[in-house]
C-alpha cells in the first residue's frame, strides 16, 4: 500500500470504490429482508454519498 499514485489514479480508485458501494447497496436493497440487511443498505449508501462528495464536491446530491 506504499505505492505513489498521481491524482488521476487516485480519482480512478475513488470512482471504482464508489461504484462498488453502489453495486453492494443495490444488491442488498433488491434482497432486503431483515434489519441487518437494511443497515447494510444504509451503510453502503452513506459510503457512496461520501465518495460522491470527495469526487465532486460541488455537485448536487443524488
Amino acid at each position: 500500500m506504499s505505492d505513489i499514485v498521481d491524482s488521476d489514479e487516485l480519482l480512478r480508485r475513488l470512482r471504482v470504490a464508489r461504484d462498488w458501494a453502489e453495486e453492494q447497496r443495490s444488491s442488498r436493497l433488491a434482497r432486503q429482508g431483515d434489519a441487518a440487511q437494511a443497515s447494510d443498505v444504509i451503510a453502503y449508501g452513506v459510503v457512496r454519498d461520501v465518495l460522491d462528495k470527495v469526487i465532486e464536491p460541488g455537485a448536487d446530491p443524488t
